[in-house]
């Protein structure tokens, strides 16, 4: 069984969407330190260049957890986000579908980043019907401790994991040869990027996801479709 492990990520790229799809099981990786990153914040390609969609976090500092960092609710940051997909997504054929799948994420309960993450990520991953073939879990409630490489090789213990998968950014500091003496094999993720017709001139892959549901519908599920690679193939090439 493949596992991949990831922090969630806001209205996440087509990238994390690939990972779900490849995996039998899938951890948010919920209670790790909060970094600048796409924890809170995804692009939006808009006919001025590209955009951020960021959710402010209140009372934000430093060694703070992804479940822990809360979003601001005294700025109307929903609003502002969904007036600017509703504004720029105004000529895609599935903006309606895009939309409403927004409003049920905002709808939610959710006193944590790391809650509105997860549920915007789970939200278009049952939109693509991507979550049949895995299950899912959360690190902070797995109960095992640690850091590291040596806590992301337990939890694939734990998960029953014959593979590793992880994102391109792990080469710097995951212990591959700890999880190859461990018996369990380390995967990359081989983006392919797909290009599907967008707005705005040139493709990118590196938006938000709801810009490929805005474009392209339920259909859209079919340029989800990356591979992996053994670490040693992407290590050597890199």
């Amino acid at each position: 069984m493949k596992v991949v492990i990831s922090q969630p990520m806001y209205f996440p790229w087509v990238g994390l969407l690939e990972q779900i799809k490849i995996s039998g099981s899938f951890v948010h990786y919920d209670d790790v330190q909060f970094t600048r990153g796409f924890y809170n914040r995804v692009q939006v390609k808009t006919n001025g260049g590209m955009k951020w969609m960021t959710i402010p976090l209140r009372d934000s500092h430093q060694g703070q957890l992804l479940n822990e960092a809360e979003p601001d609710e005294r700025e109307p940051w929903r609003d502002r986000h969904r007036a600017l997909l509703q504004q720029n997504y105004a000529q895609s054929p599935f903006k309606e579908e895009m939309l409403a799948l927004v409003d049920r994420v905002f709808s939610q309960p959710s006193t944590t980043l790391a809650d509105m993450a997860r549920s915007s990520t789970m939200a278009i991953a049952e939109y693509f019907d991507l979550t049949q073939a895995s299950h899912f879990s959360i690190s902070s409630e797995l109960g095992i401790p640690g850091s590291s490489s040596q806590r992301l090789l337990d939890i694939c213990r734990n998960l029953g994991a014959e593979t590793y998968v992880t994102g391109h950014g792990a080469r710097n500091y995951l212990d591959h040869d700890l999880f190859e003496r461990s018996g369990v094999i380390v995967e990359y993720m081989d983006y392919q990027c797909t290009p599907y017709q967008q707005l705005y001139g040139a493709f990118t892959p590196y938006v938000t996801s709801l810009d490929l549901i805005a474009n392209c519908g339920r259909d859209g599920a079919k340029f989800i479709r990356s591979g992996t690679r053994h670490w040693k193939s992407f290590i050597n090439e890199s």
